[in-house]
């Protein structure tokens, strides 16, 4: 049997903090895990951000309320539903994910979470688990499951790692160039072929 773990940005939704970046117009949040491969530099980084320019969580919610799937995602998202198990594991946060869940037919997603006090401001984070990707693709193996993996950004890499194959799907050439023993996919219609390879192999 078979299982999918995905990243959930740059896969199936555009990057959340880039579209936050954009209507605010505060380049710093521009910058993902593309970019800083150390998560938790990058969130303080950004909740030092928010809290510099006084945005709350519903400036964040409005801003993904207008955010839809990749052109494609939905429809491959569904092809690959009907065939095997897929888990969305994401460093995104539940308070984030909601609206795009529900673009998306309410994959199965594993996640964050946020700190919020009584005004809304976001005070911190907290991880589901530390390298919590891995460990998804890792248990899962444990399940006797043959697991795949597919991400964008130097934060999946540990999870593709873990899995029995991974697959880059549209990442920066940074991380073509560092990780180049994991095939590289740049469509939906890339990513059936090379999954439609694996599940009638295995």
């Amino acid at each position: 049997m078979h299982v999918v773990c995905s990243d959930l940005e740059g896969v199936f939704v555009p990057e959340i903090w880039i579209n936050v970046a954009e209507h605010t117009g505060i380049d710093d949040l521009l910058l993902t895990t593309r970019d800083i491969s150390d998560y938790n530099v990058l969130m303080k980084r950004r909740l030092s951000i928010l809290d510099a320019n006084g945005l709350k969580l519903k400036d964040i919610t409005e801003v993904i309320a207008t955010m839809d799937p990749l052109p494609g995602a939905r429809a491959f998202l569904d092809w690959l539903r009907a065939r095997t198990q897929v888990i969305v594991v994401s460093d995104t946060f539940v308070e984030f994910a909601r609206p795009l869940m529900e673009k998306l037919g309410w994959p199965t997603l594993l996640c964050h979470s946020l700190t919020i006090d009584n005004n809304g401001v976001i005070t911190g984070y907290n991880l589901r688990q530390h390298d919590g990707k891995r460990k998804v693709a890792q248990a899962f193996v444990n399940l006797n499951y043959r697991v795949l993996a597919m991400g964008d950004s130097y934060n999946d890499i540990t999870m593709l790692k873990a899995a029995h194959q991974g697959i880059l799907f549209r990442p920066p050439q940074a991380v073509i160039d560092e990780y180049s023993q994991f095939p590289v996919a740049t469509t939906y219609d890339d990513l059936k072929e090379m999954f439609s390879k694996v599940l009638a192999a295995d």
